[in-house]
């Protein structure tokens, strides 16, 4: 990061001289907070993560406040890919036995895949998907082409995406409207085979509902990266089901992040204030 910086343009400096800070810290809000106590002249904040949400309560009008949307969505889309394969090829199954079994598995070549999301997860995830030759429907707010998609529908239509899916991936921003998206009805819409993969948010899923279908084998799994709640406390049944696959919200770690985000390139802070100041016209005008 501290080359990304000075390949911008940048100087690192003590932190009651900096005109901004690149945020890197795990310790999340409350520890932004005391920094950003110490150093009343920040005017830029780069978070480190796409979602915004444990720094909702720190975020402020007077600075100009960037994130990490679209940075890592290349590791992200190859765990769900890999979440999904595991699940329909019976990897999942095969991992827990302990004897010689019989054949089992769906095939992803060829086979019918629903997103949910169209943002650069999604782009990723379709790209990957393109040698499986996959039918894939992509279900977002905004319809327009997205190359590798075969359908794209707008939110209101997921119940018409959801039947007949061997694949649905959950891969979206979570907000009022996606809270809770896949639901008792919706999990009821997917085939007895399908497979649902959530790297997005845990919310994203009621859980209860979940739990419900994957006992009762009204769905084939679920590959979860993200849960809720979250951390899963140890004595949650999610783990005691054999047809879920769990990893620790892994879309991708601190060694894959840092370098990730300093590859984006930081900007200067003079471009980043422009960015700022056009922001503040724009309000003003409007």
């Amino acid at each position: 990061m501290v080359d990304a910086i000075l390949a911008g343009g940048g100087e690192v400096t003590a932190l009651e001289q900096a005109d901004a800070l690149v945020w890197a810290d795990p310790r999340g809000p409350d520890a932004l907070q005391a920094t950003l106590d110490r150093a009343p002249g920040l005017r830029w904040v780069q978070l480190p993560w796409a979602g915004v949400e444990p720094f909702v309560e720190v975020i402020d009008h007077e600075r100009l406040w960037t994130c990490g949307k679209g940075v890592y969505a290349e590791p992200v889309a190859e765990l769900a890919l890999g979440l999904g394969l595991a699940g329909l090829r019976g990897i999942a199954h095969y991992a827990r036995a302990d004897h010689w079994g019989g054949p089992r598995g769906v095939n992803l070549q060829g086979g019918r895949v629903t997103i949910l999301g169209g943002g650069g997860i999604a782009e990723s995830l379709l790209a990957l998907l393109a040698p499986f030759d996959a039918h894939v429907t992509v279900v977002r707010n905004r319809v327009q082409a997205m190359d590798g998609a075969d359908v794209v529908l707008e939110a209101d239509r997921l119940h018409d995406a959801l039947p007949g899916a061997d694949l649905v991936v959950v891969a979206l921003a979570l907000t009022p409207e996606t809270d809770g998206i896949i639901g008792a009805a919706e999990l009821r819409l997917m085939e007895r085979h399908a497979w649902l993969v959530n790297v997005a948010r845990g919310r994203h899923v009621v859980t209860d509902a979940l739990v419900d279908a994957l006992r009762e084998e009204r769905i084939g799994g679920a590959g979860l990266d993200v849960t809720e709640p979250e951390p899963l406390p140890e004595d949650h049944p999610l783990w005691t089901l054999p047809t879920c696959v769990i990893t620790p919200h892994v879309g991708n770690t601190p060694e894959m992040a840092v370098p990730l985000l300093a590859q984006r390139g930081i900007v200067t802070l003079d471009q980043a204030l422009e960015a700022s100041r056009e922001t503040y016209y724009a309000r003003l005008k409007y």
